[in-house]
């Protein structure tokens, strides 16, 4: 088993946050929490103005900073390359969301512990996809094995764009098809 990521593509996103929503519901998370985040980017100058969503999560990254900060092994990589939580182990120490360079974990402050995606590992397990990736009207979402996903799209994909978090730092299971705007420093992030 190889593997697994997300593929997202750019140049379909209308940032809807329908993605942002499915998660938050299936995840019944509290106000201020979201494990996918929908952030919008704009530039440009008339008569030539340009915008661009980018929908993120955790990247279940190869080297994931955020398990190697948990001092109890809270978070640890599962076979196929999910980034993982065991709530019962958690300490709420918060050392994961220091370490995580995308902001994936998230405090929840009712139960003092974190919680992130998991990739809805137990729709996977069912054989369903994830809540976001079937939510997207547009179909920009998918996920599967890296491998699979970068033979499929890896031609016009990227792993790196300048608003995120250089990828040797953690190795994140993720392709973004851009727009060729998004390859660009002059941006300002959009506020909802």
């Amino acid at each position: 088993m190889g593997q697994y990521g997300f593929y997202f593509d750019m140049a379909g996103c209308i940032g809807c946050k329908t993605c942002q929503i499915a998660c938050k519901d299936k995840n019944d998370l509290k106000v201020g929490q979201l494990f996918r985040k929908v952030k919008g980017f704009e530039g440009g100058n008339y008569p030539k103005p340009w915008i661009y969503y980018l929908s993120i999560s955790c990247n279940h990254c190869k080297n994931p900073k955020c398990v190697q900060g948990c001092p109890t092994q809270a978070l640890h990589k599962l076979e196929n390359g999910i980034v993982d939580h065991d709530k019962d182990k958690c300490i709420g120490c918060r050392f994961c969301i220091w370490n995580c360079p995308y902001g994936a974990p998230q405090f929840n402050e009712e139960t003092g512990r974190i919680s992130k995606c998991n990739l809805c590992k137990d729709l996977l397990e069912k054989g369903e996809n994830p809540a976001c990736v079937d939510a997207c009207p547009m179909r920009t979402l998918h996920w599967g094995e890296l491998e699979e996903l970068k033979a499929k799209y890896g031609a016009e994909a990227v792993t790196e764009l300048p608003v995120l978090p250089k990828t040797a730092l953690t190795n994140p299971a993720v392709l973004i098809k851009p727009k060729p705007v998004a390859l660009t420093n002059d941006f300002t992030l959009k506020e909802d």
